[in-house]
């Protein structure tokens, strides 16, 4: 089946039969259109930035989730092809398995297994109207896969894809609350010899490791960071930033610093979890969450060492656990760097961050040291 971009040779060429991309079904507009109900708002299960989400059906039955890219999106085609090509041949029991894709007219969309339980954001940490119970099991078994399919990605794989927007609602997770990494739209293969890659930022505040955040330098450690965050929500119970409650309660990583600091840690495990809590363990995994939230990349644990580390396999270097770097910390840098830009006519060395919608921007990798 043939169809094509309005958008360029390169991504034409990408989608039917450019050495990039293999094993992607195409799909029509009209086949998507009818599993969809016309992308009928009672199928729709998600929605973000880059557009929505709905369930569909295929003809001979499958179920699938069908991944509708806003015309307006700051996804632009850059992306949507990185995350057709970072993932096309990429198979784990950890990392959603892309089945098509449809580039007809307008449309860019993408096609993906359908996990029933939906993501984390939604359920362990939304409203609390799911009926999934997250014991600790549970949470055990969320963690270390999510650790395993970011490990696979960091080391298993070449050139090493850095996934750079780990986050609970891109955790989605099926029938037996098996965790599954989502959204490869701002995916970054991370060259050979290349320690990190430069690029304008693109993300979620609250999950930004600091050296992303500040200098636009994306490496593996940004996502360890970005999964150190996670891991403390999935213990808590808690997202990592809620305004609503008290000042000093409104971040979850500095909450979890304080209580680390005064060996109170048990304090914010969540109290839903259940009889079978094992409160030593869960401190245990907040420690590491600590550990991979550190301001300097050279401290935090690379994925393997971190899933040994979850699974009891290597011990925590509790010695190396030092203040974390957090959101107000970027708070306040960000609002320095405005104030200096207005009290300066010429400032080249200044720099913002955006932190909502991926762009559309030129990368550098670079060998410099960690």
């Amino acid at each position: 089946m043939s169809c094509c971009f309005p958008f360029g040779k390169k991504a034409a060429q990408a989608v039917q039969g450019d050495d990039d991309v293999h094993s992607v079904k195409v799909f029509s507009y009209n086949e998507l259109r009818k599993a969809t109900q016309d992308f009928s708002g009672a199928n729709k299960i998600g929605e973000g930035g880059f557009g929505s989400v709905f369930r569909g059906v295929l003809k001979d039955g499958t179920v699938v989730a069908i991944k509708v890219l806003s015309a307006t999106s700051r996804q632009g085609i850059r992306e949507f092809l990185t995350e057709l090509t970072a993932i096309s041949d990429i198979k784990h029991e950890n990392l959603v398995t892309l089945i098509g894709c449809c580039a007809e007219g307008s449309h860019r969309i993408l096609i993906y297994n359908y996990l029933e339980n939906n993501s984390l954001a939604q359920t362990l940490l939304g409203a609390r109207y799911s009926n999934i119970r997250f014991n600790w099991r549970a949470r055990v078994k969320i963690a270390v896969g999510v650790a395993r399919g970011l490990a696979f990605l960091h080391e298993e794989i070449r050139p090493p894809i850095i996934h750079r927007d780990i986050k609970a609602s891109n955790i989605l997770l099926d029938k037996d609350l098996t965790p599954k990494i989502s959204d490869f739209g701002l995916a970054r293969l991370l060259p050979p010899n290349a320690t990190h890659v430069s690029t304008r930022v693109a993300g979620t505040l609250g999950y930004l490791a600091p050296e992303y955040a500040i200098r636009g330098q994306v490496t593996k450690k940004s996502d360890i960071y970005s999964f150190g965050v996670l891991l403390l929500e999935i213990v808590s119970g808690r997202c990592n930033t809620n305004t609503r409650l008290p000042s000093g309660d409104q971040f979850l990583l500095e909450r979890t610093w304080g209580l680390y600091e005064e060996e109170r840690l048990q304090d914010i495990i969540d109290i839903d979890i259940g009889d079978d809590l094992d409160a030593e363990e869960a401190c245990r995994f907040m420690k590491i969450g600590l550990l991979c939230t550190q301001d300097a990349m050279a401290r935090r644990p690379n994925m393997t060492n971190v899933v040994r580390m979850l699974t009891g396999e290597k011990r925590i270097s509790v010695d190396k656990i030092t203040r974390p770097a957090m959101i107000t910390d970027f708070a306040d840098l960000k609002v320095s760097n405005k104030e200096q830009r207005s009290s300066e006519t010429r400032s080249p060395t200044t720099k913002s961050f955006t932190t909502t919608e991926p762009f559309s921007s030129s990368e550098t990798p670079t060998q410099s040291s960690m």
